[in-house]
């Protein structure tokens, strides 16, 4: 049994590894800053042990797994070094990892962490399945014979693995700070292609990722009839959606799934797909979407009294347009406020129109101040160059959410990748008062 320590366990990916290994018999501990995020609830969950950074938690006959956002000269890993132990990268481990199973990378600009949840729920029905989620979750089975993971673009991260199969849900332009434009982001998702090993399943609605170039087969998903599997007579209603899939022209089954909006067919689209591909038989399929329960900050709902609060963590225009669909689509009678915190400056100031155009979508639009990141924690526009853009929006603040009271019968819609919860406390505490 191997002893691992993680530096910086708290990270999203991080976190989720740590769990698989302790679920499959390994000691783990690792630390972090002292700050609690919601990653690390599972961790304490299973009793890992959770410390603070300090060179002396590094000792003789561990393994040390290390964040990528932190140096070669951090404290806990120059002590490792010292020792003469060894220091492995987080993707670097977990692309080894991944080698001993069937592994599946989820990837694409927006429904990552949704898709990976789903896929990964559906597919342990059918067989044993570890899974690593962007939302903090992970699972260790030890009879494992799948590994499905989350595989993130941002800085390339994800050129570090070669799963035998990719899931590719859209190429979008995000994360300015690091990529040129759309480009450059289409380049990336190319060179991620050519390390595929078994076949890659693509939403064949997106322009880009009809142009992807890969030494195995792409089988496209989507909306419109070119596809391999698509999606028709689809019927919204407030209980959910259902669809008719078609492979190649042919009807293969009808499908149920407790969740709204388009991005929604298309995800659940994707999961059938790879499923179809795999053998793995409808109705295991059905059942395994008709019993998912969503992932972490993806549409999650709190009722108080007659009011709806839905967490979730849109940040891009596209995944904004998206999580008012939902809404609309399962509350078509109530009010829409959307409350949103910015996430990054270059992000803010990039999609500036786009924001603006995305938010518009609800009935009411309340902005929070930019939330900065380590990386970048000021910049030269502020809030209100984006409330200018919207009509009738409001600045709010933590110490102002009472101003949300004078909606009835609402649905709050609390979006951002940042500490936008803060606010959704603090207009919770006001309403169980």
């Amino acid at each position: 049994m191997t002893k691992y320590h993680f530096t910086g366990i708290k990270g999203s990916g991080m976190s989720p590894l740590a769990q698989i290994l302790y679920d499959v018999g390994n000691e783990v501990q690792g630390s972090d800053i002292e700050k609690y995020f919601f990653t690390e609830k599972p961790l304490h969950e299973r009793n890992i042990n959770v410390l603070l950074f300090d060179e002396a938690n590094i000792e003789e006959g561990m393994t040390v797994i290390a964040g990528n956002a932190f140096p070669d000269n951090h404290p806990e890993l120059l002590r490792a070094k010292e020792l003469g132990l060894e220091v492995i990268r987080y993707h670097n481990f977990l692309g080894d990892y991944m080698s001993r199973f069937t592994s599946i990378a989820v990837t694409g600009a927006h429904g990552k962490t949704s898709t990976t949840g789903l896929l990964s729920h559906v597919l342990s029905g059918y067989a044993p399945t570890s899974f690593l989620i962007g939302d903090g979750t992970g699972k260790g089975e030890k009879e494992a014979t799948n590994f499905v993971f989350e595989a993130c673009e941002y800085r390339r991260h994800f050129l570090a693995y070669s799963p035998d199969y990719a899931i590719m849900t859209n190429i979008d332009f995000d994360h300015p700070d690091y990529f040129q434009d759309i480009e450059d982001v289409f380049n990336a998702f190319q060179s991620m292609a050519m390390q595929v090993k078994k076949g890659i399943i693509a939403c064949g609605d997106d322009a880009y990722l009809q142009k992807i170039k890969a030494p195995v087969p792409v089988v496209y998903y989507g909306f419109g009839e070119h596809n391999d599997f698509a999606a028709r007579n689809i019927e919204k209603t407030t209980e959910g959606t259902s669809f008719d899939v078609f492979v190649r022209n042919e009807f293969y089954e009808r499908f149920t799934i407790p969740l709204f909006g388009d991005h929604a067919v298309l995800n659940s689209l994707s999961v059938i797909s790879l499923c179809h591909y795999e053998e793995v038989p409808a109705d295991i399929i059905q059942k395994g979407l008709e019993t998912f329960e969503g992932v972490k900050r993806r549409f999650t709902e709190t009722v108080i009294g007659d009011r709806v609060i839905i967490d979730d963590y849109a940040h891009h225009p596209t995944e904004i347009k998206a999580t008012i669909q939902s809404a609309q689509q399962k509350y078509p009678k109530r009010k829409i406020v959307a409350i949103f915190q910015p996430h990054t400056f270059t992000r803010t100031k990039k999609f500036l129109h786009e924001f603006s155009e995305s938010l518009s979508l609800a009935d009411e639009v309340y902005l929070c101040d930019i939330f900065g990141s380590a990386r970048e924690n000021a910049g030269e526009l502020s809030v209100q160059t984006l409330a200018d853009l919207i009509e009738n929006s409001q600045i709010l603040h933590e110490e102002t959410v009472e101003q949300l009271l004078v909606y009835e019968d609402a649905v709050y819609l609390f979006m951002g990748a940042g500490d936008v919860q803060k606010y959704q406390q603090a207009f919770e505490e006001k309403l169980n008062r």
